[in-house]
């Protein structure tokens, strides 16, 4: 694809998170890009989450494991692949990403859990992933910081975390290397089809509000929680929802906790990062900033003090250590999900040229959503289908 001049590009990509730098990154090597930012980059949920990296079929995708056991078999199989990238990352990279991949344990306090973490194991095997159930001795032999109210836990050697401060910013730092343009505080306010290109219009937010506009080929939405209000630019109905998730971060303390640990019946997610502090999350819910009862879409998720109680007394539940630590900082992020727990990847209906890369596990599967949804697009076709992902599956509004 030849470089177009005077703001005119082949690829428009909206947002500046994990995903939409990560796509920057691979489409710069084939085309002409820009990435359009609102805020900073990685200054939205690809830089507030918790950094864990769970291959496993975490505990919202457990909760419908009956109802949905081909579509599980399918992203069980797409796991594979984000292995693979997060294994070469930091070589192809070149840098320090603070990865670290030591295995995660899924535990079970209870009979009908374990039960839950056999038929899971079973399912993941199927598809290759390398995991092991392990009774109570064998578990807290692997994991002694566990509490004895631990009675299994699934092994999965290749879990771990990422600092997701330092990944997108790399990222970006070698798409803009390629050649890929990247406009921060700018905000998208239409976009729109005029003989046969897109056109972006941006207000930038710093000093005399100028007012830009972007011509390109092909628009990738990569929003995240924005995709949906994005998508109605274009005439485009995007059923993805912003929700608000909390996470909380301990004082430094001596190693403790050597993988990341997930609960299979509770909201649970901790690890112990390179600096010796303790993150702790799960998939809370933080309420949104509502006005009227709309989203403020400029405004974070409210912190709500019941829920950082419930997060870390469940900590403690299962990592009694933790009571002894003093609470550093409770956070929250928006992030965005389809009616159904899966991606939303591909070619929005009949529009030209206009694709989707948003919900789903952004950090732990961003760099293999980027990377397929850039083979899609340079290609018309991806090295692992993406069908069960596409937009279209929610109708012909889309």
């Amino acid at each position: 694809m030849a470089k177009y001049r005077n703001n005119a590009y082949d690829i428009a990509i909206i947002g500046g998170g994990l995903v939409g730098c990560a796509a920057a990154y691979y489409l710069s090597s084939s085309a002409s890009v820009a990435v359009i930012e609102r805020g900073q980059i990685n200054q939205g949920a690809s830089g507030q989450n918790a950094g864990s990296l769970h291959f496993q079929i975490e505990h919202r995708l457990l909760q419908n494991n009956k109802e949905l056991t081909k579509e599980l078999e399918h992203y069980v199989a797409l796991t594979q692949l984000a292995i693979a990238y997060w294994q070469g990352m930091e070589q192809e990279l070149d840098c320090d990403v603070e990865l670290v991949m030591d295995g995660g344990l899924m535990v079970a306090e209870t009979d009908a859990e374990i039960d839950l973490l056999q038929r899971k194991s079973d399912l993941e095997k199927s598809q290759g992933l390398r995991v092991e159930l392990l009774d109570k001795d064998e578990t807290l032999k692997l994991a002694p910081c566990l509490s004895e109210r631990v009675k299994a836990a699934l092994f999965c050697p290749c879990e771990g975390h990422c600092n997701p401060r330092l990944l997108t910013p790399v990222y970006a730092g070698k798409a803009t290397d390629r050649g890929a343009d990247i406009f921060t505080n700018s905000r998208v306010t239409a976009v729109h089809r005029d003989e046969g290109k897109w056109r972006i219009d941006l207000l930038n937010s710093e000093g005399s509000q100028q007012r830009e506009t972007l011509v390109a080929d092909v628009v990738l939405n990569a929003a995240g929680a924005w995709a949906g209000e994005v998508a109605t630019m274009s005439h485009l109905r995007l059923p993805l929802f912003p929700v608000g998730l909390i996470m909380n971060v301990t004082e430094k303390r001596s190693p403790l906790i050597h993988h990341l640990i997930q609960h299979a019946g509770r909201k649970l997610s901790i690890k112990q990062v390179h600096d010796g502090n303790i993150l702790i999350g799960g998939g809370w819910s933080a309420p949104l900033a509502k006005k009227q009862g709309l989203w403020l879409s400029n405004s974070s998720p409210l912190v709500n003090i019941d829920t950082v109680i419930d997060n870390l007394r469940t900590a403690v539940d299962i990592v009694p250590q933790v009571k002894d630590l003093h609470l550093l900082r409770t956070w929250t992020g928006t992030t965005a999900l389809a009616p159904d727990p899966f991606p939303v990847l591909g070619r929005a209906g009949q529009t030209a040229d206009y694709y989707v890369a948003a919900g789903g596990s952004g950090f732990t599967y961003g760099p293999v959503y980027a990377r397929l949804m850039s083979e899609l697009i340079l290609t018309g076709s991806s090295s692992f289908p993406l069908e069960a992902y596409s937009p279209n599956r929610f109708g012909p509004g889309v």
